[in-house]
């Protein structure tokens, strides 16, 4: 009960966080750490099932030694360990948390209504700082389609937006994949559609 009554206080006082300082929360707790920023995502139940389609469509053609995962950590630097939506990684110290973001061949954030402008703007500096060669980004709040931006890394280390689709997404970077976009708007429409439980 205390750490809990202390939690909150703390939150509120601490205004720029680094790795160091994770290490008194609580373990269990879900958090992100963008810009020296302690963020503490909740996501809803369609945020996560978007997130696991997503992973599956990536699994398809995942080159060997990869794999397509949601939710985990990723080691940058002091002030950053971002946990995005999906990354696509080597297997290589997979076995450790935070894993280090060397060896993400692709990290889509999944956007909510109150991470749009941190998904677009903050956590894009923070990937693209860090080389991850492709970036995308899927918006099942654009009005009536789910839209997928896909960015890429230019000559001057900053992310170049490549196309923003809401039909079926197919490309070769960083390798051979199709993401089925009307599929997830369909998925979208199911959870508008579902009736209430109690």
């Amino acid at each position: 009960m205390t750490a809990a009554l202390k939690l909150p206080s703390l939150l509120d006082e601490k205004q720029d966080w680094t790795v160091d300082d994770l290490a008194s929360l609580p373990k269990d707790l879900r958090y992100e750490l963008i810009d020296g920023r302690l963020i503490l995502p909740s996501p809803t139940m369609f945020h996560q099932d978007v997130c696991v389609q997503l992973s599956n469509m990536l699994s398809l053609n995942c080159p060997p030694g990869h794999r397509a995962v949601i939710d985990v950590s990723l080691a940058i630097d002091r002030r950053n360990e971002p946990r995005p939506d999906v990354v696509v990684r080597r297997m290589a110290r997979g076995l450790r948390s935070p894993v280090p973001i060397e060896g993400a061949l692709l990290v889509v954030e999944v956007v909510s209504p109150t991470s749009q402008a941190r998904d677009a703007r903050a956590k894009a500096k923070v990937y693209a700082a860090a080389g991850v060669p492709s970036y995308w980004v899927v918006d099942p709040t654009a009005g009536g389609d789910v839209l997928l931006t896909e960015f890429r890394i230019g000559d001057d280390g900053r992310y170049e937006r490549v196309t923003s689709t809401s039909k079926v997404f197919t490309t070769d970077v960083p390798y051979p994949v199709t993401v089925d976009l009307p599929a997830l708007t369909e998925l979208r429409a199911e959870y508008d559609h579902a009736e209430p439980d109690w």
